[in-house]
């Protein structure tokens, strides 16, 4: 029989299990916060996609339905869930989906989604001069945010926008359904 010590530990494992496997099927909409991870990192976080094809399934294993292919290497995607294995991602156009770890990276990058250009300026203040245009639809590296801007870099060519004027910076969940 197990002493009152090994009964106690045993239970406190337990008590930690259960309650990782509920905060694991709660989903990213329970969360009120960064929550840490088997990777040890929080989510949401955003990574970008590490290959021009990574699958997209509806579960965290390869016997899970293939929803689609990801077609896009450096796209910026929100990891909002993840296994050991398998991330569950929020992508730019709202398509939550799970990816195996292998196939994003660390890096960070924004996209412009709204239809029009958004000017780079040279300074992160409101009429500083134009260094370039990122095309709508197109990805950038990110290198940081700050009070509500991000430096962008992309074709040779770098500058900071808004934070709002991009996806893959801003910190809440973006993907709520699924």
């Amino acid at each position: 029989m197990p002493s009152k010590t090994e009964q106690g530990s045993a239970r406190k494992r337990f008590t930690r299990l259960f309650l990782g496997l509920a905060a694991f099927a709660a989903g990213p909409a329970a969360a009120e916060g960064p929550r840490i991870t088997p990777s040890g990192l929080e989510v949401p976080r955003y990574v970008s996609l590490k290959y021009a094809e990574v699958n997209a399934r509806k579960g965290p294993d390869e016997a899970h339905q293939l929803l689609w292919v990801y077609r896009a290497k450096g796209l910026p995607v929100q990891v909002v869930a993840e296994t050991r294995e398998w991330r569950r991602i929020c992508d730019p156009e709202g398509g939550l989906a799970w990816v195996h770890r292998r196939t994003v990276d660390g890096r960070r990058s924004a996209m412009r989604v709204q239809p029009t250009n958004l000017p780079l300026l040279s300074a992160p203040k409101d009429g500083a001069k134009i260094n370039a245009y990122l095309k709508s639809r197109s990805v950038a590296a990110l290198d940081k945010c700050e009070d509500g801007w991000c430096r962008l870099r992309a074709d040779g060519a770098s500058g900071w926008a808004r934070e709002r004027e991009i996806w893959g910076a801003d910190p809440a969940v973006q993907c709520r359904k699924g």
